[in-house]
């Protein structure tokens, strides 16, 4: 079966690479003529792991190609939309979906009675989605009848960022939205690969399976939220939210995943899928206050960091040095995308501090983003922390769980750590004779 994955951003080159990595043909299409000659080159785009190796061995045993060019389609039993959907400028956090519009319509002169395609929407679109793109080929193509000549499904992508290949490959579920027998026997054959793996398969309907995309990161976003405020409660009362955390997720009703404190969360999925969400209750005007409480809590979060930063200091920031180390929103991604570096970076330097910032994933796109236009960039570790006057750890990097302290105490100005992900142990760091805060615990 060959597969057509329109997209090569982050969900588009996982989803095609691990298609390819099945033994299905695939070609993974992009406008982005530059970023195509990359591919062709094997110069991955994006930081994730393992996906330079299933792009560079399926590419060689030609079961994956790249191409700027549509037509490339035609032979395509599926093709998959993989394209953006952020939230619209306006401000109201609904999703733009001018580019998966776009595709359509694109795409739509390729389409033919013979193949009997399926196009599947691998973006994150907002419920009712899956109608307005039927209605979109309906008006191109007028020859086409739905449910005989093409097919729509929807198939949410649920990958979390430095892990997408192991999450593809052996996913808790895969959701498949589909409105007749024929969509959910393709479905069925092209997951059939997953079967040795027992990943059971959701055949739903469309609307059910665009909202379950959204209603997932919405409440794993307001877990996050959830164990936030706790960890504040337990600064302030007593306690350790590492072991209250641990004690909720003995519970198998709850679960251990996602319960740990940190500056707020980002990344590309649950900041702009909650609003997304949000908007669509309010479009709808149905009320909602969980996930509108969530949005607010977790932009609150992130200036509650620099009053902690502040507090340690202990006075004015202005001119003190601080060693931010991590920028990304998790690690093993090079994504920035709502980090709260973006806003608890900027909010530092306007307090006048001198920020000297590492990451693993740097590159020099870092430099060219004007929330980071005032920071100073180490590609040392140790060269960022020297003479700082204060340490924040914001991204859980590996590296960092394993930094020489010893040597950090030396080099710091001020022995103090700021630690927003509570990776290194308090007890440990007081008798090196550092002053150390993590999150919620009481001083």
């Amino acid at each position: 079966m060959k597969l057509a994955v329109i997209g090569a951003g982050y969900v588009g080159l996982v989803t095609a690479a691990c298609f390819s990595e099945f033994g299905y043909e695939v070609v993974c299409i992009d406008r982005d003529k530059k970023k195509i000659k990359q591919l062709k080159k094997n110069i991955i785009p994006i930081y994730e792991p393992g996906l330079f190796d299933l792009i560079k061995k399926n590419s060689h045993s030609k079961y994956l190609e790249f191409n700027t060019n549509l037509e490339s389609i035609k032979d395509a039993k599926i093709i998959f939309i993989a394209v953006g959907t952020p939230s619209m400028r306006r401000g109201d956090g609904e999703a733009d979906l001018k580019y998966v519009f776009q595709v359509c319509k694109d795409i739509s002169v390729y389409l033919s009675k013979k193949n009997k395609q399926v196009v599947v929407t691998k973006s994150t679109v907002p419920i009712g989605t899956g109608a307005q793109i039927i209605e979109v080929f309906k008006k191109m193509r007028k020859d086409l009848l739905y449910g005989e000549d093409f097919n729509i499904v929807s198939n949410p992508e649920f990958l979390r960022e430095g892990s997408a290949i192991e999450d593809f490959l052996r996913p808790d579920r895969v959701v498949c939205g589909v409105s007749n027998d024929y969509s959910k026997y393709l479905l069925n054959k092209l997951y059939s690969p997953l079967n040795l793996r027992e990943a059971p398969i959701l055949f739903t309907d469309i609307e059910s399976a665009e909202l379950i995309k959204y209603a997932s990161n919405a409440f794993l976003a307001m877990k996050i939220s959830f164990i936030n405020e706790m960890s504040d409660l337990c600064e302030k009362v007593g306690g350790n939210v590492q072991l209250v955390a641990k004690g909720m997720g003995l519970d198998n009703r709850i679960g251990p995943k996602f319960l740990h404190p940190g500056p707020g969360f980002g990344g590309s999925c649950f900041p702009k899928d909650t609003r997304a969400l949000n908007a669509t209750f309010k479009k709808n005007k149905v009320k909602s206050k969980l996930v509108k409480s969530v949005i607010e809590f977790n932009e609150e979060r992130k200036t509650n960091m620099v009053i902690k930063a502040k507090k340690m200091i202990g006075s004015s920031l202005k001119g003190k040095n601080i060693a931010f180390l991590g920028i990304t929103f998790k690690p093993n991604t090079d994504d920035i995308r709502e980090s709260s570096s973006l806003v608890i970076i900027p909010e530092l330097i306007k307090e006048g501090a001198i920020v000297k910032a590492h990451d693993p994933a740097f590159n020099n796109n870092f430099k060219k983003i004007k929330e980071f236009r005032n920071v100073i960039w180490f590609k040392n570790v140790f060269g960022a922390i020297k003479e700082a006057n204060l340490l924040i750890i914001h991204t859980e990097w590996n590296q960092y769980r394993a930094l020489d302290i010893e040597k950090t105490k030396k080099l710091l100005k001020n022995p103090k750590i700021l630690d927003l992900r509570n990776i290194f142990n308090k007890t440990e760091m007081y008798k090196l004779g550092i002053e150390y805060s993590g999150l919620g615990a009481k001083s």
